[in-house]
């Protein structure tokens, strides 16, 4: 960008406008969307999704792929939000299929589904896992691993007091914090060490400690 573009560009073009910004970060998405999809290529893919309000209280949906690449790697790859209207099935299914045609994915390539524990969602009869089985019953769902985790720390958090407790102790000092960070980073460069964890990817996790209120399913 700097070799190519701004040094032949003119001193006062610094593109530094909302517009311009945005336009460069869609360019980047596109791009980055595309290399995404080329490593898929013909394979197959699991979505996993979850749809929440933001602050500007729109109902937002998240796309992420799940899928194994030429080397053997377990990806996982945010592809896009979509602004839904309501979290109704059919509204749903519709967008998922929309980004997906979008991207040059079809919905027959799908191998897995992941999402939350909401009948919308996981529902038997009506929900968005029985919508998608039905085109494609090699699709199989799985309730998300991370949300049953929380549910269970959230449960754990509000069953024993001691451990809110702990929380709120070192979540209110910036001291201590550093300290928890210290001891996670050195627990992950020793799983590093030993194998454990994958091409550093260890190193780029949480290494503090939230509440069971942040984090919203």
């Amino acid at each position: 960008m700097e070799r190519v573009v701004l040094k032949n560009a003119p001193k006062n073009l610094q593109m530094i406008s909302p517009d311009i910004q945005k336009d460069i970060v869609h360019a980047i998405a596109s791009e980055i969307t595309k290399e995404i999809i080329c490593d898929i290529g013909d394979d197959v893919f699991s979505i996993l999704v979850d749809e929440a309000r933001d602050t500007s209280i729109k109902e937002q949906m998240a796309i992420v792929l799940r899928y194994v690449n030429e080397e053997g790697y377990v990806m996982e790859r945010f592809i896009g939000i979509a602004h839904v209207a309501d979290t109704k099935v059919l509204t749903l299914k519709m967008e998922i299929e929309s980004m997906l045609v979008a991207n040059g994915l079809s919905l027959s390539k799908i191998r897995g589904q992941g999402y939350d524990g909401a009948s919308n969602m996981s529902g038997e009869i009506n929900g968005l896992k029985t919508l998608i089985l039905a085109e494609n019953s090699s699709a199989y769902y799985v309730h998300c691993f991370a949300h049953q985790l929380q549910l269970t720390l959230v449960a754990v958090a509000r069953h024993h007091g001691a451990v809110s407790d702990l929380i709120n102790l070192v979540g209110g000092s910036s001291k201590r914090m550093d300290k928890i960070r210290e001891c996670q980073a050195a627990k992950v460069v020793e799983a590093l060490c030993r194998g454990e964890l994958e091409t550093g990817r260890g190193l780029k996790q949480e290494l503090g400690l939230k509440r069971h209120c942040d984090t919203r399913w």
